[in-house]
């Protein structure tokens, strides 16, 4: 078997931190005595974990005869002349003591472990199961073997990682503090909670491209590629929406999909270019039946993570989103906001003047509907606790879905708020190829106006209704913000690895 390499040269070495310099020195001596600082296998018989369940009623000061191998990262020891003691935790954060006793293990061994094993290494620790005088459960070693060396030391608890650190190190962030580990493991709760809700009403999982001919489905800014095989441009799909709409006319009445989005836009604290979005079609229903779908869909993953329908958020403080929701008019939230009356027929240049007045930069490609959207965000979104619907769109900022079936000016579309950011957007959805083919030429017109977030005409799409589509409700929903919305935490703690710049 080839042995791996030996240290970098010394030049190389001097140049390199203290700590990391000395770490690297033990990997050497660990080849040198000609054992493994990374073997390919290790003894392990049993997870820390489960050791725990097994013998979690020990007395104190037992000792078991029963012999395991446990293996674990090293995150606490305490050298002292006979007898060593550290803390392994494996990656759910399970932690057991192992022991080391001049007596038990002679002095070679020992010796060695005090010379080469650092805190974040991860060794294999075989012993007898005990419980140690303070009651403790342990492992008294008779011998240990490293798992793997760590060549650069963990952060020190006076000195945590800092947000940046986090995010951009999220391995080192799951490796220290237990938040991060319990972020890791809420997700699949949730999607796990998701999908059982979904198949539970009947909905099917289909899976749709993400490389697409063309962008729809959303007004947003698109990220390109090329396809080298097809000679051709490409787009990151920024929404599902128009292939699941596809499968309803294909007759999966109920379709959803989990799925990654991206949007070539700017990133805060709810924005991400690349996300997770969860989008569902129900034939039949419309913008009221998806939000009861909605609704059940969140209180069911609130019930999953928490037990209950109240979650707590991770500086304590409790939200419920148990019951009935509250339901309010866009429009009514901005005439409250602005202290006069607006409706989706206000003429633009109306709107203006109270845009003007309120300090709001007008951009002139805004259409009267963007116009009075961008007002409402800033005298309202932001105020809504909730959860609430905000229902009542207008129609020329929502080219796929259905015109109020009362009000003029204002689509069957509603946005669900929870703690001032937007969670889930709904519709009844506009089916009449007709109609749709006159949307999205006028979104065309906007795009070759200059607007990038505008859709292009999607002939197939078009084609694709005019096979006949039923009434239907549509929701989508950010999986990252539900996250948001179930610890309180910003969308670069839900998100894994979210997208971060190159370091310099």
């Amino acid at each position: 078997m080839t042995k791996p390499q030996n240290t970098p040269p010394a030049s190389d070495n001097d140049e390199l931190p203290e700590q990391l310099r000395i770490r690297r020195e033990k990997r050497a001596a660990i080849i040198e005595r000609g054992a493994e600082p990374y073997p390919v296998e290790v003894p392990r018989t049993i997870t820390l974990k489960d050791l725990r369940a097994q013998y979690k009623d020990l007395e104190i000061d037992v000792a078991t005869g029963a012999i395991e191998s446990i293996a674990g990262r090293v995150i606490f020891k305490r050298d002292t002349g006979k007898l060593c003691f550290a803390k392994l935790r494996e990656g759910d954060g399970t932690e057991i003591q192992a022991m080391f006793s001049l007596d038990k293990v002679g002095e070679e061994i020992l010796e060695l472990w005090k010379s080469e094993v650092d805190i974040g290494d991860l060794v294999s620790v075989t012993g007898e199961v005990i419980t140690s005088k303070r009651g403790e459960l342990s492992v008294l070693a008779s011998n240990w073997q490293m798992a793997a060396k760590s060549l650069r030391p963990l952060p020190v608890e006076h000195k945590p990682l800092s947000e940046e650190s986090r995010v951009r190190m999220r391995y080192v962030d799951l490796i220290v503090r237990p938040e991060a580990r319990a972020n890791a493991r809420l997700r699949p709760n949730v999607m796990r909670a998701l999908r059982e809700t979904f198949h539970n009403r009947g909905f099917v999982e289909v899976e749709t491209p993400m490389l697409q001919v063309m962008h729809g489905g959303a007004t947003a800014r698109p990220f390109k590629t090329i396809s080298n095989a097809y000679d051709m441009e490409l787009f990151l799909r920024i929404a599902p929406e128009l292939f699941l709409k596809r499968c309803v006319v294909g007759g999966i009445e109920r379709v959803f999909e989990i799925n990654r989005n991206f949007r070539n836009e700017g990133a805060d604290s709810s924005h991400s270019p690349e996300f997770a979005m969860i989008e569902s079609y129900e034939a039949y229903g419309d913008w009221n039946t998806i939000a009861d779908l909605t609704r059940q869909l969140v209180q069911d993953a609130a019930i999953a993570t928490s037990g209950s329908h109240i979650v707590t958020h991770h500086d304590g403080r409790e939200v419920d989103l148990g019951g009935q929701w509250e339901e309010v008019w866009l429009f009514d939230l901005i005439s409250e906001g602005v202290g006069s009356s607006v409706t989706a027929l206000t003429p633009r240049t109306e709107l203006v003047k109270i845009a003007e007045k309120l300090g709001l930069k007008v951009d002139p490609k805004w259409i009267t509907g963007k116009l009075a959207e961008e007002i409402f965000e800033l005298v309202a979104a932001d105020k809504l606790s909730g959860p609430i619907f905000v229902k009542g769109y207008p129609i020329d900022t929502s080219p796929l879905v259905r015109a109020h079936r009362e009000i003029p000016g204002v689509s069957e579309k509603w946005d669900l708020y929870i703690d001032g950011f937007e969670l889930a957007t709904g519709y009844s959805e506009l089916i009449d190829p007709v109609i749709q083919r006159e949307r999205l030429t006028e979104q065309a017109a906007l795009g070759s106006s200059g607007d990038l977030e505008a859709m292009q005409i999607d002939e197939d799409f078009l084609r694709a209704m005019e096979y006949a589509m039923p009434p239907m409700g549509g929701m989508g929903m950010g999986a990252d913000r539900l996250l948001m919305a179930l610890t309180g935490l910003g969308i670069r703690e839900t998100i894994l690895f979210p997208l971060v710049k190159p370091e310099e």
